[in-house]
Protein backbone atom coordinates (compact mmCIF):
# COMPACT_ATOMS: atom_id res chain seq x y z
CA UNK A 1 0.00 0.00 0.00
CA UNK A 2 1.59 3.25 -1.09
CA UNK A 3 0.68 5.17 2.06
CA UNK A 4 2.53 2.68 4.22
CA UNK A 5 5.47 1.85 2.01
CA UNK A 6 7.99 1.53 4.84
CA UNK A 7 5.76 -0.89 6.75
CA UNK A 8 5.32 -2.95 3.60
CA UNK A 9 9.08 -3.09 3.14
CA UNK A 10 9.58 -4.41 6.68
CA UNK A 11 6.90 -7.05 6.12
CA UNK A 12 8.44 -8.12 2.81
CA UNK A 13 11.80 -8.63 4.52
CA UNK A 14 10.13 -10.57 7.34
CA UNK A 15 8.24 -12.83 4.93
CA UNK A 16 11.39 -13.50 2.94
CA UNK A 17 13.26 -14.40 6.11
CA UNK A 18 10.44 -16.70 7.22
CA UNK A 19 10.48 -18.48 3.86
CA UNK A 20 14.20 -19.22 4.21
CA UNK A 21 13.86 -20.55 7.77
CA UNK A 22 14.30 -24.35 7.99
CA UNK A 23 11.12 -26.09 9.18
CA UNK A 24 12.87 -27.76 12.10
CA UNK A 25 14.24 -24.40 13.28
CA UNK A 26 10.87 -22.69 12.88
CA UNK A 27 9.43 -24.83 15.69
CA UNK A 28 11.91 -23.24 18.09
CA UNK A 29 11.15 -19.57 17.46
CA UNK A 30 11.27 -17.61 20.68
CA UNK A 31 7.89 -16.53 22.09
CA UNK A 32 6.85 -13.06 21.00
CA UNK A 33 7.01 -10.56 23.86
CA UNK A 34 4.55 -7.71 23.47
CA UNK A 35 6.29 -5.27 25.81
CA UNK A 36 7.29 -2.04 24.01
CA UNK A 37 6.56 -3.53 20.59
CA UNK A 38 5.70 -1.14 17.76
CA UNK A 39 3.16 -1.58 14.98
CA UNK A 40 5.93 -2.43 12.49
CA UNK A 41 7.42 -5.02 14.87
CA UNK A 42 4.02 -6.61 15.48
CA UNK A 43 3.31 -6.78 11.77
CA UNK A 44 6.71 -8.34 11.09
CA UNK A 45 6.01 -10.97 13.76
CA UNK A 46 2.59 -11.70 12.26
CA UNK A 47 4.10 -11.98 8.78
CA UNK A 48 6.81 -14.39 9.96
CA UNK A 49 4.24 -16.39 11.96
CA UNK A 50 6.07 -15.70 15.20
CA UNK A 51 2.73 -14.69 16.67
CA UNK A 52 -0.95 -14.89 15.74
CA UNK A 53 -3.59 -12.23 16.24
CA UNK A 54 -5.11 -14.37 18.95
CA UNK A 55 -1.74 -14.86 20.64
CA UNK A 56 -1.16 -11.13 20.55
CA UNK A 57 -4.51 -10.33 22.17
CA UNK A 58 -4.04 -13.03 24.78
CA UNK A 59 -0.60 -11.68 25.69
CA UNK A 60 -2.03 -8.21 26.35
CA UNK A 61 -4.96 -9.68 28.28
CA UNK A 62 -2.50 -11.60 30.46
CA UNK A 63 -0.74 -8.35 31.31
CA UNK A 64 -4.07 -6.70 32.11
CA UNK A 65 -4.97 -9.60 34.42
CA UNK A 66 -1.61 -9.40 36.17
CA UNK A 67 -1.26 -5.65 36.53
CA UNK A 68 -4.55 -3.78 36.21
CA UNK A 69 -6.66 -5.27 38.99
CA UNK A 70 -3.88 -7.31 40.61
CA UNK A 71 -0.31 -6.44 41.52
CA UNK A 72 0.08 -2.66 41.19
CA UNK A 73 -3.65 -2.41 40.31
CA UNK A 74 -3.24 0.39 37.78
CA UNK A 75 -7.05 0.66 37.44
CA UNK A 76 -6.96 1.84 33.82
CA UNK A 77 -9.27 -0.74 32.21
CA UNK A 78 -12.92 0.29 32.35
CA UNK A 79 -14.45 -2.36 30.09
CA UNK A 80 -12.84 -5.24 28.20
CA UNK A 81 -14.20 -5.95 24.74
CA UNK A 82 -15.75 -9.43 25.05
CA UNK A 83 -15.36 -9.93 21.29
CA UNK A 84 -11.62 -9.12 21.15
CA UNK A 85 -10.45 -12.75 20.95
CA UNK A 86 -13.20 -13.64 18.45
CA UNK A 87 -12.17 -10.69 16.26
CA UNK A 88 -8.54 -11.82 16.51
CA UNK A 89 -9.51 -15.32 15.34
CA UNK A 90 -11.34 -13.84 12.36
CA UNK A 91 -8.29 -11.76 11.47
CA UNK A 92 -6.06 -14.83 11.73
CA UNK A 93 -8.30 -16.59 9.19
CA UNK A 94 -8.15 -13.55 6.95
CA UNK A 95 -4.35 -13.42 7.03
CA UNK A 96 -3.99 -17.16 6.46
CA UNK A 97 -6.18 -16.86 3.38
CA UNK A 98 -3.82 -14.25 1.93
CA UNK A 99 -5.55 -11.06 3.00
CA UNK A 100 -3.44 -7.94 2.64
CA UNK A 101 -1.84 -6.47 5.75
CA UNK A 102 -3.77 -3.27 6.49
CA UNK A 103 -2.18 -0.34 8.39
CA UNK A 104 -3.49 -1.50 11.81
CA UNK A 105 -4.00 -5.20 11.05
CA UNK A 106 -4.46 -7.09 14.34
CA UNK A 107 -3.27 -4.10 16.39
CA UNK A 108 -4.98 -4.09 19.82
CA UNK A 109 -6.08 -0.50 20.49
CA UNK A 110 -7.00 1.11 23.80
CA UNK A 111 -10.00 3.43 23.33
CA UNK A 112 -10.88 6.20 25.78
CA UNK A 113 -14.41 5.76 27.08
CA UNK A 114 -15.79 8.94 25.51
CA UNK A 115 -15.54 7.39 22.02
CA UNK A 116 -18.69 5.59 20.90
CA UNK A 117 -18.06 1.89 20.25
CA UNK A 118 -20.87 -0.06 18.57
CA UNK A 119 -22.36 -2.61 20.95
CA UNK A 120 -19.90 -1.68 23.69
CA UNK A 121 -20.91 0.57 26.56
CA UNK A 122 -19.73 4.19 26.33
CA UNK A 123 -19.99 6.34 29.47
CA UNK A 124 -17.49 9.24 29.42
CA UNK A 125 -16.52 7.90 32.86
CA UNK A 126 -19.97 8.64 34.31
CA UNK A 127 -22.61 6.39 35.89
CA UNK A 128 -25.19 8.71 34.34
CA UNK A 129 -24.40 7.06 30.97
CA UNK A 130 -23.89 3.52 32.29
CA UNK A 131 -26.77 2.17 30.19
CA UNK A 132 -25.61 3.80 26.94
CA UNK A 133 -24.69 1.13 24.39
CA UNK A 134 -24.14 2.88 21.05
CA UNK A 135 -25.51 1.47 17.81
CA UNK A 136 -22.67 3.08 15.85
CA UNK A 137 -18.93 3.62 16.05
CA UNK A 138 -17.38 7.04 16.39
CA UNK A 139 -15.85 8.11 13.07
CA UNK A 140 -12.34 7.47 14.43
CA UNK A 141 -13.28 4.03 15.82
CA UNK A 142 -14.79 3.06 12.46
CA UNK A 143 -11.56 4.19 10.76
CA UNK A 144 -9.30 2.06 12.97
CA UNK A 145 -11.57 -0.98 12.57
CA UNK A 146 -11.51 -0.54 8.78
CA UNK A 147 -7.71 -0.45 9.04
CA UNK A 148 -7.74 -3.84 10.78
CA UNK A 149 -7.48 -2.80 14.45
CA UNK A 150 -9.01 -4.64 17.40
CA UNK A 151 -10.72 -2.52 20.06
CA UNK A 152 -9.22 -4.26 23.10
CA UNK A 153 -10.86 -2.26 25.88
CA UNK A 154 -12.34 1.06 26.93
CA UNK A 155 -10.04 3.02 29.21
CA UNK A 156 -10.88 4.96 32.35
CA UNK A 157 -11.01 8.75 32.15
CA UNK A 158 -11.70 11.85 34.20
CA UNK A 159 -15.51 12.03 34.30
CA UNK A 160 -16.85 13.98 31.32
CA UNK A 161 -13.19 14.91 30.68
CA UNK A 162 -13.53 17.76 33.18
CA UNK A 163 -10.10 17.77 34.80
CA UNK A 164 -6.59 17.80 33.32
CA UNK A 165 -5.12 16.91 36.71
CA UNK A 166 -6.12 13.33 37.54
CA UNK A 167 -8.12 10.34 36.32
CA UNK A 168 -11.11 9.58 38.51
CA UNK A 169 -14.81 9.14 37.73
CA UNK A 170 -17.89 7.29 38.90
CA UNK A 171 -17.54 4.20 36.68
CA UNK A 172 -14.56 2.77 38.55
CA UNK A 173 -13.79 3.06 42.26
CA UNK A 174 -10.67 5.07 42.99
CA UNK A 175 -8.00 6.66 40.81
CA UNK A 176 -6.11 5.39 37.82
CA UNK A 177 -2.50 5.22 39.04
CA UNK A 178 0.65 6.32 37.29
CA UNK A 179 2.61 3.11 36.57
CA UNK A 180 5.90 4.98 37.05
CA UNK A 181 5.04 5.86 40.65
CA UNK A 182 1.76 4.50 41.96
CA UNK A 183 1.11 7.33 44.42
CA UNK A 184 1.31 9.93 41.63
CA UNK A 185 -1.33 11.17 39.20
CA UNK A 186 -1.70 10.28 35.55
CA UNK A 187 -2.90 13.82 34.68
CA UNK A 188 -6.27 13.92 32.90
CA UNK A 189 -8.54 13.39 31.26
CA UNK A 190 -7.03 10.63 29.06
CA UNK A 191 -5.04 9.24 31.98
CA UNK A 192 -6.50 5.76 31.61
CA UNK A 193 -5.33 5.49 28.02
CA UNK A 194 -1.91 6.88 28.95
CA UNK A 195 -1.36 4.56 31.91
CA UNK A 196 -2.49 1.55 29.86
CA UNK A 197 -0.28 2.33 26.86
CA UNK A 198 2.69 3.00 29.13
CA UNK A 199 2.11 -0.28 30.98
CA UNK A 200 1.83 -2.22 27.69
CA UNK A 201 -1.81 -3.25 28.14
CA UNK A 202 -2.29 -2.63 24.40
CA UNK A 203 -0.26 -1.58 21.38
CA UNK A 204 -1.50 2.01 20.93
CA UNK A 205 -4.23 4.23 22.34
CA UNK A 206 -6.79 6.88 21.51
CA UNK A 207 -7.34 9.94 23.66
CA UNK A 208 -9.07 13.29 23.41
CA UNK A 209 -7.65 16.72 24.12
CA UNK A 210 -9.60 19.89 24.89
CA UNK A 211 -6.82 21.74 26.70
CA UNK A 212 -4.29 19.16 27.85
CA UNK A 213 -5.84 15.73 27.87
CA UNK A 214 -3.69 13.95 25.27
CA UNK A 215 -0.45 15.81 25.86
CA UNK A 216 -0.49 16.01 29.66
CA UNK A 217 -1.09 12.30 30.33
CA UNK A 218 1.41 11.42 27.60
CA UNK A 219 4.02 13.59 29.29
CA UNK A 220 3.28 12.07 32.71
CA UNK A 221 3.63 8.53 31.32
CA UNK A 222 6.64 8.94 28.98
CA UNK A 223 4.56 8.70 25.79
CA UNK A 224 4.14 10.47 22.48
CA UNK A 225 0.85 12.38 22.16
CA UNK A 226 -0.34 14.45 19.20
CA UNK A 227 -2.93 17.22 19.29
CA UNK A 228 -3.46 17.79 15.58
CA UNK A 229 -4.70 20.82 13.67
CA UNK A 230 -8.38 21.52 14.34
CA UNK A 231 -10.23 19.89 11.45
CA UNK A 232 -7.79 17.09 10.69
CA UNK A 233 -9.68 14.46 12.72
CA UNK A 234 -13.45 14.10 13.15
CA UNK A 235 -15.08 14.29 16.58
CA UNK A 236 -18.30 12.58 15.43
CA UNK A 237 -19.37 10.08 18.07
CA UNK A 238 -17.13 11.51 20.81
CA UNK A 239 -18.82 12.81 23.96
CA UNK A 240 -17.93 16.54 23.94
CA UNK A 241 -16.44 18.77 26.60
CA UNK A 242 -16.02 21.92 24.51
CA UNK A 243 -16.59 21.46 20.79
CA UNK A 244 -14.64 24.64 20.05
CA UNK A 245 -11.45 22.94 21.25
CA UNK A 246 -12.06 19.16 21.39
CA UNK A 247 -9.58 17.02 19.45
CA UNK A 248 -9.35 13.23 18.99
CA UNK A 249 -5.89 11.76 18.57
CA UNK A 250 -3.20 9.12 19.17
CA UNK A 251 -1.26 8.27 22.32
CA UNK A 252 1.63 5.89 21.68
CA UNK A 253 5.03 4.77 22.87
CA UNK A 254 6.82 5.91 19.71
CA UNK A 255 6.58 8.72 17.18
CA UNK A 256 6.33 6.23 14.32
CA UNK A 257 3.26 4.60 15.86
CA UNK A 258 1.63 8.00 16.39
CA UNK A 259 2.26 8.85 12.73
CA UNK A 260 0.63 5.60 11.57
CA UNK A 261 -2.43 6.03 13.81
CA UNK A 262 -2.96 9.69 12.92
CA UNK A 263 -2.87 8.92 9.22
CA UNK A 264 -5.51 6.20 9.70
CA UNK A 265 -7.92 8.41 11.67
CA UNK A 266 -7.50 11.67 9.73
CA UNK A 267 -9.95 12.59 7.01
CA UNK A 268 -13.08 14.37 5.88
CA UNK A 269 -16.32 13.62 7.68
CA UNK A 270 -19.51 15.48 6.68
CA UNK A 271 -20.87 14.80 10.17
CA UNK A 272 -18.15 17.09 11.55
CA UNK A 273 -17.99 19.97 9.03
CA UNK A 274 -14.76 21.43 10.46
CA UNK A 275 -12.97 18.46 8.85
CA UNK A 276 -13.79 19.87 5.40
CA UNK A 277 -10.92 22.32 6.02
CA UNK A 278 -8.46 19.40 5.94
CA UNK A 279 -8.92 18.81 2.22
CA UNK A 280 -5.54 19.00 0.51
CA UNK A 281 -3.65 18.95 3.83
CA UNK A 282 -3.36 15.20 4.43
CA UNK A 283 -0.25 13.65 2.86
CA UNK A 284 -0.24 10.12 1.37
CA UNK A 285 1.62 9.07 4.53
CA UNK A 286 3.35 10.71 7.48
CA UNK A 287 6.04 8.02 7.52
CA UNK A 288 8.32 9.59 4.87
CA UNK A 289 8.74 12.58 7.21
CA UNK A 290 10.43 10.37 9.80
CA UNK A 291 14.14 10.92 9.26
CA UNK A 292 16.83 10.81 11.91
CA UNK A 293 18.51 13.97 10.59
CA UNK A 294 15.29 16.02 10.44
CA UNK A 295 16.50 18.48 13.11
CA UNK A 296 19.53 19.61 11.14
CA UNK A 297 19.29 23.29 10.31
CA UNK A 298 15.81 23.88 11.69
CA UNK A 299 15.05 26.77 14.07
CA UNK A 300 13.20 26.12 17.30
CA UNK A 301 11.95 28.96 19.48
CA UNK A 302 11.78 28.62 23.28
CA UNK A 303 8.27 29.77 24.17
CA UNK A 304 8.75 31.11 27.70
CA UNK A 305 5.19 32.48 27.72
CA UNK A 306 3.90 28.90 27.76
CA UNK A 307 5.81 27.63 30.80
CA UNK A 308 7.92 30.23 32.62
CA UNK A 309 6.15 30.83 35.93
CA UNK A 310 7.27 31.06 39.58
CA UNK A 311 5.81 27.63 40.42
CA UNK A 312 7.88 25.82 37.76
CA UNK A 313 9.83 22.91 39.21
CA UNK A 314 13.62 23.33 39.14
CA UNK A 315 14.22 19.72 38.08
CA UNK A 316 11.79 19.93 35.17
CA UNK A 317 13.47 23.12 34.00
CA UNK A 318 16.88 21.43 34.22
CA UNK A 319 15.58 18.49 32.17
CA UNK A 320 14.16 20.95 29.62
CA UNK A 321 17.48 22.82 29.36
CA UNK A 322 19.20 19.50 28.80
CA UNK A 323 16.64 18.78 26.07
CA UNK A 324 17.56 22.07 24.40
CA UNK A 325 21.20 20.96 24.40
CA UNK A 326 20.17 17.61 22.91
CA UNK A 327 18.24 19.41 20.18
CA UNK A 328 21.33 21.51 19.44
CA UNK A 329 23.48 18.40 19.30
CA UNK A 330 21.06 16.96 16.75
CA UNK A 331 21.54 20.03 14.54
CA UNK A 332 18.77 22.41 15.58
CA UNK A 333 19.27 26.13 16.11
CA UNK A 334 17.68 27.32 19.34
CA UNK A 335 16.14 30.80 19.48
CA UNK A 336 15.84 31.75 23.14
CA UNK A 337 13.67 33.57 23.99
CA UNK A 338 11.08 33.44 21.21
CA UNK A 339 8.59 36.18 22.05
CA UNK A 340 5.12 36.34 20.54
CA UNK A 341 4.13 40.00 20.33
CA UNK A 342 0.62 41.32 20.08
CA UNK A 343 -1.29 38.47 21.70
CA UNK A 344 -4.87 39.62 22.33
CA UNK A 345 -6.24 39.70 25.85
CA UNK A 346 -8.92 37.13 26.59
CA UNK A 347 -12.23 38.94 27.27
CA UNK A 348 -12.94 39.20 31.00
CA UNK A 349 -16.71 38.72 30.68
CA UNK A 350 -17.21 37.01 27.32
CA UNK A 351 -20.62 36.63 25.75
CA UNK A 352 -21.91 33.04 25.77
CA UNK A 353 -20.69 30.74 23.01
CA UNK A 354 -21.78 27.09 22.95
CA UNK A 355 -20.50 25.68 26.30
CA UNK A 356 -20.59 22.24 27.95
CA UNK A 357 -24.36 22.18 28.42
CA UNK A 358 -25.02 23.26 24.83
CA UNK A 359 -22.55 20.78 23.35
CA UNK A 360 -23.50 17.85 25.59
CA UNK A 361 -27.26 18.19 25.07
CA UNK A 362 -26.88 18.45 21.29
CA UNK A 363 -24.68 15.34 21.40
CA UNK A 364 -27.07 13.36 23.65
CA UNK A 365 -29.99 14.07 21.32
CA UNK A 366 -28.02 13.20 18.17
CA UNK A 367 -26.57 10.01 19.68
CA UNK A 368 -29.92 8.72 21.03
CA UNK A 369 -28.43 8.45 24.51
CA UNK A 370 -30.57 7.27 27.47
CA UNK A 371 -30.49 10.75 29.04
CA UNK A 372 -31.19 13.91 27.07
CA UNK A 373 -30.38 16.89 29.29
CA UNK A 374 -27.85 18.09 31.80
CA UNK A 375 -30.73 18.63 34.21
CA UNK A 376 -31.56 14.91 34.03
CA UNK A 377 -27.94 14.06 34.83
CA UNK A 378 -27.82 16.39 37.83
CA UNK A 379 -31.17 15.22 39.24
CA UNK A 380 -30.19 11.59 38.75
CA UNK A 381 -27.09 12.05 40.93
CA UNK A 382 -25.21 9.26 39.15
CA UNK A 383 -21.79 10.92 39.05
CA UNK A 384 -18.71 11.40 41.20
CA UNK A 385 -19.33 13.99 43.94
CA UNK A 386 -16.26 15.98 42.92
CA UNK A 387 -17.93 17.13 39.68
CA UNK A 388 -21.28 18.26 41.11
CA UNK A 389 -20.25 21.91 41.31
CA UNK A 390 -18.96 21.82 37.73
CA UNK A 391 -22.22 20.31 36.47
CA UNK A 392 -24.38 22.77 38.37
CA UNK A 393 -22.33 25.72 37.15
CA UNK A 394 -22.70 24.51 33.57
CA UNK A 395 -26.47 24.20 34.08
CA UNK A 396 -26.78 27.86 35.08
CA UNK A 397 -24.44 29.22 32.39
CA UNK A 398 -25.99 30.81 29.33
CA UNK A 399 -25.54 28.94 26.05
CA UNK A 400 -25.50 30.20 22.48
CA UNK A 401 -25.02 28.72 19.02
CA UNK A 402 -22.31 29.24 16.42
CA UNK A 403 -24.03 32.24 14.86
CA UNK A 404 -24.28 34.15 18.15
CA UNK A 405 -22.36 37.38 18.90
CA UNK A 406 -20.40 35.49 21.55
CA UNK A 407 -19.19 32.87 19.10
CA UNK A 408 -18.32 35.53 16.55
CA UNK A 409 -16.24 37.33 19.19
CA UNK A 410 -14.62 34.02 20.14
CA UNK A 411 -13.63 33.34 16.53
CA UNK A 412 -12.16 36.82 16.21
CA UNK A 413 -10.14 36.35 19.41
CA UNK A 414 -8.78 32.98 18.23
CA UNK A 415 -7.93 34.40 14.81
CA UNK A 416 -5.98 37.31 16.33
CA UNK A 417 -4.16 34.91 18.64
CA UNK A 418 -3.19 32.62 15.77
CA UNK A 419 -2.11 35.53 13.60
CA UNK A 420 0.21 36.75 16.38
CA UNK A 421 1.77 33.28 16.69
CA UNK A 422 2.33 33.00 12.93
CA UNK A 423 3.77 36.53 12.76
CA UNK A 424 6.31 35.63 15.44
CA UNK A 425 7.29 32.44 13.62
CA UNK A 426 7.78 34.39 10.40
CA UNK A 427 9.73 37.20 12.08
CA UNK A 428 12.03 34.77 13.92
CA UNK A 429 12.21 32.30 10.99
CA UNK A 430 11.02 29.48 13.26
CA UNK A 431 10.07 25.97 12.25
CA UNK A 432 8.37 25.34 15.61
CA UNK A 433 8.21 26.44 19.24
CA UNK A 434 9.36 24.22 22.12
CA UNK A 435 8.54 24.16 25.84
CA UNK A 436 8.03 21.64 28.67
CA UNK A 437 4.63 19.97 28.40
CA UNK A 438 4.26 20.38 32.16
CA UNK A 439 6.42 22.66 34.30
CA UNK A 440 6.00 20.30 37.26
CA UNK A 441 6.30 16.54 37.73
CA UNK A 442 3.26 14.31 38.20
CA UNK A 443 1.76 15.29 41.55
CA UNK A 444 1.12 13.01 44.49
CA UNK A 445 -2.50 11.87 44.43
CA UNK A 446 -4.52 14.03 46.80
CA UNK A 447 -2.00 16.88 46.88
CA UNK A 448 -4.42 19.45 45.47
CA UNK A 449 -2.10 22.44 45.89
CA UNK A 450 0.79 20.91 43.94
CA UNK A 451 -1.56 19.23 41.47
CA UNK A 452 -2.79 22.59 40.23
CA UNK A 453 0.67 23.66 39.07
CA UNK A 454 2.43 23.07 35.80
CA UNK A 455 -0.06 22.43 32.98
CA UNK A 456 1.37 24.30 29.97
CA UNK A 457 -0.99 22.99 27.31
CA UNK A 458 -4.20 24.95 27.84
CA UNK A 459 -3.44 28.11 25.86
CA UNK A 460 -1.42 28.08 22.66
CA UNK A 461 -2.57 24.99 20.75
CA UNK A 462 -6.24 24.96 21.86
CA UNK A 463 -6.67 28.70 21.24
CA UNK A 464 -5.10 28.72 17.79
CA UNK A 465 -6.15 25.27 16.63
CA UNK A 466 -2.51 24.66 15.59
CA UNK A 467 -0.84 21.26 16.18
CA UNK A 468 1.38 20.29 19.10
CA UNK A 469 3.17 17.04 19.89
CA UNK A 470 4.75 15.90 23.15
CA UNK A 471 7.68 13.46 23.22
CA UNK A 472 9.59 12.06 26.24
CA UNK A 473 12.50 14.30 27.29
CA UNK A 474 13.66 12.51 30.44
CA UNK A 475 12.83 12.00 34.09
CA UNK A 476 12.92 13.88 37.38
CA UNK A 477 13.09 12.70 41.02
CA UNK A 478 16.04 10.36 40.57
CA UNK A 479 14.83 9.03 37.28
CA UNK A 480 11.35 8.04 38.45
CA UNK A 481 8.87 10.65 37.12
CA UNK A 482 8.58 11.30 33.36
CA UNK A 483 8.72 14.73 31.71
CA UNK A 484 7.67 15.66 28.18
CA UNK A 485 8.87 18.12 25.54
CA UNK A 486 6.23 19.93 23.47
CA UNK A 487 6.81 21.02 19.87
CA UNK A 488 4.16 23.47 18.63
CA UNK A 489 3.90 24.41 14.97
CA UNK A 490 1.95 25.91 12.11
CA UNK A 491 -1.46 24.61 11.01
CA UNK A 492 -1.36 21.37 9.00
CA UNK A 493 2.31 20.92 9.92
CA UNK A 494 1.85 17.50 11.54
CA UNK A 495 4.35 15.87 9.18
CA UNK A 496 7.16 18.24 10.13
CA UNK A 497 6.33 17.98 13.84
CA UNK A 498 6.50 14.20 13.53
CA UNK A 499 9.86 14.66 11.78
CA UNK A 500 11.31 16.83 14.55
CA UNK A 501 9.95 14.62 17.32
CA UNK A 502 11.21 11.47 15.61
CA UNK A 503 14.70 12.87 15.16
CA UNK A 504 14.77 13.90 18.83
CA UNK A 505 13.40 10.53 19.96
CA UNK A 506 15.98 8.62 17.93
CA UNK A 507 18.83 10.79 19.19
CA UNK A 508 17.88 10.38 22.86
CA UNK A 509 15.67 7.32 23.46
CA UNK A 510 14.41 8.78 26.75
CA UNK A 511 11.40 6.50 27.08
CA UNK A 512 11.75 3.54 29.39
CA UNK A 513 8.92 1.25 30.50
CA UNK A 514 7.50 1.67 34.02
CA UNK A 515 9.00 -0.49 36.79
CA UNK A 516 5.64 -1.59 38.25
CA UNK A 517 4.56 -3.57 35.17
CA UNK A 518 7.59 -5.62 34.02
CA UNK A 519 7.50 -8.40 31.42
CA UNK A 520 5.55 -11.46 32.56
CA UNK A 521 7.57 -14.56 33.30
Amino acid sequence: MKSFHSIGLVLAVALAAAAQLPKKQSRHIQPFRVEEKTIVQIHAALASRQVTCRGLVEAYLARITAYDQKGPSINAVLLLNPDAVKTADELDVRLKSGGAMRPLECIPVIVKDNYETKGLRTTAGSQSLASFIPTRDAFVVAKIRDAGAIVLFKSNMAEFAFTPLETVGSMLPGYTFNPYALNHTTAGSSGGTAAAVAANFGAVGLGTDTGNSIRGPSSHQSLVGMRSTMGLVSRMGVVPLNFLADIAGPMTRTVEDAAVVLHVIAGLDPADPITLTSEGHIPPSYLPFLKKDALKGIRLGVLHAAYDRPTADDEVIRVFKNALNELKAAGAQIVDPAVVDGLPQRPQNPLPCRGFKYDLEHYLAEASAPVKTLDEIIKGGMFHPTIRQRLERAQTNDSAGDDSPGCQANREYRKKFGDAVLAAMTRLKLDAFVYPTWSNPPAIIGDVRTNLAGDNSQVFSPTTGFPAITVPMGFTRNGTLPAGLTMFGRPWDEGRLFAFAFAYEQATHHRKPPPTTPPLK
